[in-house]
């Protein structure tokens, strides 16, 4: 196996690791709330990915119908 394979393989399984870990977390999801944002209500706002997380959390207190404690 050449050295370019090899560095081909390494990369992509980082960027599989880093998409894994990014998906755990929860950063795919401030993505996809803009682009809904933007699709079907191009008139409001967008928060920026601190304001996203802060009312996600506070959300998340207020109704906790999800969580299991």
């Amino acid at each position: 196996m050449s050295l370019s394979a090899i560095v081909g393989r390494a990369s992509r399984a980082w960027r599989a690791v880093v998409w894994y870990a990014q998906s755990v977390l929860g950063e795919h999801d401030y993505d996809a709330y803009v682009a809904h944002l933007r699709r079907h209500h191009p008139d409001q706002p967008v928060p920026t990915v601190r304001e996203y997380w802060r009312e996600r959390y506070a959300r998340e207190s207020r109704e906790p119908a999800a969580r299991c404690c």
